[in-house]
């Protein structure tokens, strides 16, 4: 009886850890506007959502280095916005943390919706060249 009520209690506490895998819950975009919707709203906008697609389509693999990278190709990418005046990389939190000339601080997440960052609508002239790898 001790060892069933110790096992049973063994088989309840591993079935409450939590699960680690952030990527996939970081790159949905469940319940929120829509990409294109939400790049209308504005030249940063638009230029936030340009990097969040080219954030997720740098994604190469799921170790720390490749993170790493995604990230790094990324923030690059971004620095070649026209209203981006400062990039800071959490390569362990997978966002980037964009400062616009306006003075907006926005934490991108990668937007994972199949379309590269040129594709996004709104941008202002000289944005959307792809990132380099």
């Amino acid at each position: 009886m001790t060892r069933t009520l110790a096992a049973a209690a063994l088989v309840l506490a591993l079935g409450a850890c939590r699960d680690y895998r952030y990527y996939p819950k970081l790159s949905s975009e469940k319940g929120l506007v829509p990409a294109d919707q939400w790049a209308m709203y504005g030249r940063e906008e638009a230029q936030a959502v340009a990097i969040g697609r080219e954030f997720a389509q740098a994604k190469q693999g799921s170790s720390p280095a490749d993170f790493a990278k995604q990230t790094a190709a990324a923030a690059a990418y971004a620095r070649t916005m026209p209203d981006v005046r400062d990039v800071k990389a959490d390569t362990l939190g997978h966002w980037l943390t964009v400062t616009f000339k306006s003075g907006w601080r926005l934490g991108i997440d990668p937007i994972d919706d199949g379309k590269r960052g040129a594709e996004t609508p709104n941008l202002p002239p000289g944005a959307g060249a792809p990132a380099r790898r």
